[in-house]
């Protein structure tokens, strides 16, 4: 499977108005995601999800490599060491995200997961050499007070208790991995396509999820997958569902930044939190504490600023 050669994004009506389908399905399958995950979570254990997530993305992708090159010798990398760090740091994120998803409400969660683009901004000239400018140090600074106000409630009324609860901490060390995994995959796309990427990190994750299983097993003295037939047949669906929200997810993500400017769809993507709260609301009957709106309005603030200085400094004039 070859790369093809980046190109301009396209600025016509046709291509914007496809960008907004493509982030409408990724806003949707991002909120699948978190209704499947935690109503399989109900009969499957956090590991069990990963595999079987996994799983099914590595049918999918292979499906497809078959019907386009007829074999998959298009997922052949030179660079599998790069993968494996990858994929070891994205399941831990993953499981962190997925764990999280059963103790916090969804808002708080997705609140805290946009943080992950200002990690980036700030780890990003450390590990790729990127120049870390005062508008990302601004905006790095303005989401992590966002995450503050969303950990930590008291701030607004001034009685500090400085009480974390583990769902907090395990959404925001997963935000910490999905940044690093992001500048890890950036450095992979150097050599390698998004597809071969993504069937990589589906195949070493289902790995490390039998691994884990494995280890389990030996320290337990019993086999921990739970066996299909005292698994009821709807938390499957919820699985299935899973893995193809996730695919969708990133895919509709890709294609929208493919046909429009970052400056337009990255406000999109900004619509998640609503999008997730209104869910939690609607479904889990779960209510919207001020902490967390205000935080999450402080994050979605600092990420504003990042993309709007990056779209400024390209476009600025060279001398």
């Amino acid at each position: 499977m070859k790369a093809t050669p980046a190109m301009a994004p396209p600025k016509t009506t046709g291509a914007l108005t496809r960008a907004i389908l493509w982030m409408t399905l990724a806003l949707l399958s991002f909120s699948a995601i978190a209704i499947a995950g935690r109503e399989a979570s109900r009969s499957l254990s956090t590991t069990e999800l990963i595999l079987w997530r996994s799983v099914i993305g590595i049918v999918v992708l292979a499906a497809i490599y078959r019907i386009q090159d007829g074999s998959l010798a298009g997922a052949r990398s030179t660079v599998m060491p790069v993968h494996v760090v990858r994929s070891v740091i994205h399941y831990s994120a993953q499981y962190a995200w997925l764990y999280a998803l059963t103790l916090i409400p969804l808002a708080e969660l997705f609140a805290l997961e946009f943080t992950a683009p200002l990690w980036v901004a700030l780890i990003a000239p450390l590990a790729l050499g990127e120049k870390l400018t005062p508008w990302r140090m601004a905006a790095a600074g303005i989401g992590f007070l966002g995450a503050v106000l969303v950990a930590e409630p008291g701030l607004l009324t001034g009685s500090l208790q400085m009480s974390v609860s583990a769902g907090t901490l395990f959404a925001a060390y997963s935000a910490l991995g999905f940044a690093s995994s992001m500048m890890i995959t950036k450095r992979l796309t150097r050599t390698d396509p998004a597809m071969r990427i993504l069937f990589w990190m589906q195949v070493l994750q289902a790995l490390i999820a039998v691994l884990v299983l494995a280890f389990a097993w030996l320290r337990k003295g019993q086999w921990p997958l739970a066996p299909f037939a005292t698994t009821p047949a709807s938390a499957w669906a919820w699985v299935v569902l899973l893995g193809i929200a996730g695919l969708g997810a990133h895919f509709g993500l890709t294609r929208a930044f493919g046909l429009a400017d970052a400056i337009i769809v990255a406000p999109m993507d900004f619509l998640r939190l609503p999008l997730i709260a209104a869910v939690g609301a609607f479904v889990y009957h779960e209510t919207l504490a001020p902490s967390v709106a205000i935080g999450a309005a402080v994050v979605v603030l600092g990420n504003f600023i990042n993309v709007w200085a990056e779209r400024r400094a390209r476009t600025k004039p060279s001398a």
